[in-house]
């Protein structure tokens, strides 16, 4: 029809198409931010589930929510992927269309508490569309785009408990202000052992600032079979972490230990342990607060150990970019015995290593690159319980050639062409893992003194019973696949041979029936691809003189094949075995 018969003419194609363009724009901001909340909404049901867990003392329950959470995300990126492809269609990948996307999609961010989470949550629908090598500014939040807002002036996410008393008093408050459907076996009491140890811990550091008041973060950090209850005393300026472990057994609640360093709590929030369940409406303020009391924890760490390991690891790639920027290091080869699977290099002053799995093995080792990716990933959904490091997964970076040190870019590509690639002067690594750097324990035994290496070979049986008790078996027990924390625990980090303990088959030595059995250079009984026999272990490790004997007269019984048997029963009996993260002797007695 036309203008004689009172019609107006049809727009102009260019109106349309941009009227069409901006639509698609509203409708893919709209679909990823409605994910986003989605995704929140669930994560938040399954965290808030973990204080009825604790009172009821459904450890099982805890464990499948802990799970469950772990897979949530990507799933509903995967999810959401999906239904961007379907709402965009051919435009999926108009690189155009995107920026404006995210310019929407930042609108209907800007607002919220958890922006930060937001940015990431974009970030991983974009990455996954376009496989973006490096990182792509234009539709990707590099870094963030907002001043990141803070509740604390309207509603803080910590209460302040003045001292208007004793600190016995105090803490007799602090205790009741948590409400647990579980009474407590003995409140006083757990106030005044809890004020004993604070005093003490203060009376050396009495400098005539006087105990002003203790803040409290009003969530409950929950973990496994534990809870705590984070804060700090404020002593003026002064402040001094403060973290209640709280155990609920048949007889009722009780405070089982009271932390007050910050090595102590930082053992808590250990990137080898696994990640808490907080409710948090506002992360960053929650961050914040850790930050003041942990100083020397990463960002990074933090925001993964309260289980936003994605936004994580997006602050930990900014980490990288800033370093990078700030100086002039060059990557360079890993202190330490190369490794048959993976290919590790590092950066001299950034405490991270990068892990590249190799394209072929290196002889004796039999496994596949995806049998050791299966590896990594049932370390993620584990119970690392302070003995496994958490490793972080990167795919399609970027990084100058110069930054590599000469040898190393050679190294990479010779042992890894599948995945190490040089175009140019840009090196493209298609994966790799991160972990946090420890110093290996073969070499930290040669270098430090008798007592150190003592305490070492101790703790080293230790992660051992430890990982059996959460049934892991680690398969290469090593020196050299194992190392030690800044705060001298030995942890495990080599997971191409790590199984399940109950998927073992643990044997006695046969014993030989004649001479020739006894002389014989190979085995002359049948030996399975899972049996392991416990009573060579010691020949594998390499400990001689004194180091021996401490082992053997404190852990000899991981020798025996009897100990991972009854490890076994009690796993398959579907017990949950207590392992703490802080020394037994910080452990509160409690005298009725």
């Amino acid at each position: 029809m036309s203008e004689a018969n009172g019609t107006s003419p049809a727009p102009p194609v260019t109106a349309s198409l941009a009227l069409a363009r901006r639509q698609l724009t509203q409708l893919g901001a709209d679909t990823i931010h409605g994910a986003f909340a989605a995704y929140q909404r669930e994560f938040k049901a399954i965290t808030r589930r973990a204080k009825a867990r604790f009172e009821e003392r459904d450890w099982h329950g805890a464990h499948h929510d802990a799970v469950e959470r772990l897979e949530l995300y990507p799933h509903m990126a995967q999810k959401t992927v999906a239904n961007i492809q379907a709402a965009l269609g051919p435009a999926i990948h108009d690189k155009a269309l995107w920026v404006q996307m995210k310019r929407a999609y930042a609108d209907r961010s800007a607002g919220r508490a958890d922006i930060e989470i937001a940015e990431t949550f974009f970030n991983s629908v974009t990455r996954r569309i376009f496989t973006t090598v490096g990182v792509d500014p234009n539709i990707e939040f590099v870094d963030s785009d907002f001043e990141i807002p803070s509740l604390e002036a309207d509603d803080p996410i910590y209460t302040s408990f003045p001292r208007q008393g004793t600190t016995e008093a105090l803490m007799a408050a602090i205790l009741r202000s948590y409400a647990f459907r579980s009474p407590y076996q003995n409140l006083e009491r757990d106030a005044r052992l809890a004020a004993a140890e604070i005093d003490a811990h203060l009376q050396p550091h009495d400098d005539a600032r006087p105990l002003d008041a203790i803040e409290m973060l009003k969530p409950v950090f929950y973990r496994g079979k534990g809870a705590y209850l984070v804060g700090r005393v404020r002593r003026g300026s002064a402040l001094t972490p403060l973290a209640l472990a709280m155990l609920h057994t048949e007889a009722g609640l009780h405070v089982d230990a009271v932390l007050l360093t910050a090595n102590e709590v930082s053992i808590v929030f250990s990137f080898t342990r696994s990640y808490f369940r907080v409710e948090a409406d506002c992360p960053h303020d929650l961050i914040a607060f850790l930050k003041s009391i942990l100083p020397q924890k990463r960002i990074a760490e933090l925001y993964i150990s309260i289980g936003y390991n994605k936004h994580g690891k997006t602050e930990l790639y900014r980490d990288l970019l800033d370093h990078l920027r700030r100086t002039d290091e060059r990557f360079e080869p890993t202190y330490g015995d190369k490794g048959m699977v993976m290919a590790v290099f590092t950066l001299h002053s950034l405490n991270i290593v990068f892990k590249v799995i190799k394209d072929t093995f290196d002889y004796p080792k039999v496994t596949t690159r995806q049998e050791v990716m299966q590896k990594y990933q049932l370390v993620f959904t584990h119970d690392r319980a302070g003995r496994l490091v958490d490793a972080q997964e990167f795919e399609h970076l970027a990084f100058d050639r110069a930054r590599f040190v000469p040898g190393l870019l050679d190294e990479l590509r010779t042992v890894a062409p599948s995945t190490v690639t040089v175009t140019g002067e840009q090196v493209v690594i298609k994966h790799l893992y991160t972990e946090r750097r420890v110093t290996p324990l073969n070499l930290y035994l040669r270098e430090v003194d008798e007592h150190s290496a003592r305490e070492a070979v101790l703790d080293y049986g230790q992660a051992i019973k430890d990982l059996a008790a959460t049934n892991i078996f680690p398969g290469d027990l090593l020196l050299k696949n194992f190392g030690v924390t800044r705060h001298g625990r030995v942890i495990f980090y080599d997971y191409d041979e790590l199984c399940r303990v109950t998927d073992c088959n643990f044997r006695d030595m046969p014993r030989p029936q004649d001479l020739d059995e006894e002389m014989s250079s190979e085995p002359w009984f049948y030996v399975g691809d899972k049996d392991i026999f416990p009573e060579e272990f010691l020949r594998f490790l390499g400990f001689s003189g004194p180091l021996r004997e401490v082992f053997l007269a404190a852990h000899g019984d991981l020798l025996t094949a009897d100990f991972w048997r009854k490890m076994q029963a009690r796993h398959n009996a579907g017990e949950i075995i207590d392992i703490f993260p802080y020394k037994q002797s910080r452990r509160l007695h409690h005298e009725q």
